[in-house]
This record gives C-alpha cells, structure tokens and sequence, in this order.
C-alpha cells in the first residue's frame, strides 16, 4: 500500500543519490562502472537500488576497492548530488569532507527545503557566516 512507501521527498533525494552515484562511476568509463556494481553486490551485498540506504557500507567498499582513489570519486559524487538536490550554498569540496556526512546533511537541507521549513534569509546568514 502507499502507506509502506517511503515519504515522495526522501525517495526523490535517493534518486539524485544513486544519479549521482552513476554519473560519476560513468567518467571511468561505463565497462568500469558495470564491472563496479557487480563487485559491489557480489563482494559487499550492496545492490546499486540499496545505495542510498547503505551509504557507509557503500563508502567502504569504494575504499577498498580503489583505496586513495576513493576521494576522487567521493568528490564527484559531493558535487553531482550539490547539483541535482540543490542543497542550498555551493560547498567547497575538500578531502576532509566525508561523503557519508555530506549525504547525511544534504538529504537534511533537501527535505527541510522542499518541504518549506528552511528561509531563504538564514540559508544568506549561514553562507556569510561560513565565508567569514
């Protein structure tokens, strides 16, 4: 029943998680990306639908797969997503920025937006205050 689906808002957020999961795979080429989410379900049980829902798993298992390479692709991960939830400022992607954090925080300001909570005028504070 549509009871027992997750809240329309959540599900688009998931959508732009594994969209921009995807897309950036697709830049090491689409027999890379393919080769990759087959070793994500056979070696770590990570379907590509169950991303959104395993994100520190999902993390962990790019790190062992590409081990400091895993930032590269963190990274372009961080910046499709900031594209398509249009999370609010623009972030400044650094290594100390943790995927799993950025999800967390994003899916946050993406829900709090859509849903009509957050002000345009705190959102203008927040941005000053980090460029301070």
């Amino acid at each position: 029943s549509s009871l027992e689906e997750p809240p329309l808002l959540e599900s688009d957020f998931e959508k732009f998680l594994l969209e921009a999961v995807d897309e950036s795979l697709s830049s090491l080429g689409e027999s890379s990306k393919q080769a990759i989410y087959y070793h994500l379900e056979k070696s770590f049980h990570i379907k590509q639908q169950e991303i959104p829902i395993k994100v520190e798993a999902f993390i962990a298992a790019l790190e062992k797969i590409f081990g400091l390479g895993a930032n590269f692709i963190e990274t372009l991960i961080i910046a499709r997503l900031n594209e398509k939830a249009e999370t609010g400022p623009k972030w400044h992607v650094s290594k100390e920025l943790k995927l799993t954090e950025y999800v967390v925080t994003a899916k946050q300001s993406f829900l709090e937006k859509k849903s009509g909570t957050m002000e345009m005028k705190m959102n203008q504070c927040e941005k000053i205050e980090m460029e301070g």
